[in-house]
């Protein structure tokens, strides 16, 4: 009974948020003008990249416009939202694109450059230039590794992609989801104005948690207001007790704790989410959960 009154009470939301929509649309032409900025992160191999791919799904169904942004060093998000794999060779992250990063910043990585590095690059052409349309509502920029701020690398790339995390968080009437690598450290406190939410994915393994642990204090230190714990792959009590446990008292880094369900479809239909989606299975219901957490913590 329950379930049936949680899925009548989402979809009269999601009617309510239609007839807003569609007054908007009707006022300015632009869809939905509601901004969110998300950015995922946890440990590789937890499960943050179909995690981005079904919340960009979730946010293009509620006629949300989305930009999801890759910036993990494995950019896999395009093959997760339905992108051939078959066409890989044409994703060129822009930190690889060395025309750019030359035009941008009047310096080419690895050659000398000295005091023509611009520090401050005008990227506002980046996503008209490289952005990819998925399908309706959903926009991919693949960005590329990020360098460690602690290497200390003062370098064309990394000039350059600090100018587009930048500038993405002050793009308007769009959904930002970031897929990184873990931590966030390497965002500095360019995250802090722009990013309200920072979803952080782990699974039941001493090395995930540490990770998750790790990335909320970076989150908590740069002022994040929403920060998620989200407890990947959990077959039971047991791995719930088990990540607990080693949260301890660091449960209060977290705004929100969000517990997903082990689901062999992850494996049997990677990388696309579509399926998962037309099953509906637990998993998939869990993440929707969390979609709406992250709905209603923008109102």
């Amino acid at each position: 009974m329950m379930s049936q009154d949680k899925e009548k009470a989402r979809a009269q939301e999601k009617e309510r948020r239609e007839k807003v929509f569609s007054a908007a649309e009707e006022i300015d032409g632009e869809g939905a003008a509601d901004d969110f900025r998300v950015v995922i992160t946890g440990k590789g191999g937890a499960g943050k990249t179909t995690l981005t791919a079904l919340l960009s799904q979730f946010f293009a169904a509620d006629k949300y416009q989305v930009l999801a942004v890759d910036e993990d060093p494995q950019q896999n998000l395009a093959f997760s939202l339905g992108f051939p794999e078959e066409k890989a060779d044409e994703i060129v992250p822009v930190s690889e694109n060395i025309d750019y990063i030359e035009e941008k910043t009047g310096a080419r990585p690895g050659e000398s450059w000295g005091a023509m590095l611009n520090l401050n690059p005008d990227v506002s052409d980046v996503v008209n230039r490289f952005g990819m349309n998925i399908k309706e509502r959903i926009n991919l920029l693949v960005i590329g590794s990020v360098i460690q701020a602690a290497t200390g690398c003062l370098c064309p790339e990394n000039s350059l992609l600090d100018s587009i995390v930048g500038y993405i968080k002050l793009r308007e009437d769009e959904v930002i989801l970031m897929d990184t690598q873990a931590g966030v450290e390497h965002f500095g406190r360019s995250l802090a104005e722009g990013f309200r939410n920072a979803v952080i994915i782990t699974e039941p393994s001493f090395n995930a948690v540490q990770v998750a642990l790790h990335s909320a204090e970076l989150a908590d230190q740069l002022e994040i207001e929403n920060i998620h714990l989200v407890v990947n792959k959990v077959r039971g009590n047991k791995d719930k007790d088990k990540v607990m446990d080693r949260v301890g008292e660091k449960k209060e880094l977290f705004d929100y704790i969000h517990y997903l369900p082990f689901d062999e479809n992850v494996y049997l239909n990677e990388p696309d989410v579509a399926p998962l989606l037309e099953k509906n299975t637990p998993y998939v219901q869990a993440v929707r959960e969390l979609y709406d957490t992250l709905i209603d913590s923008g109102d």
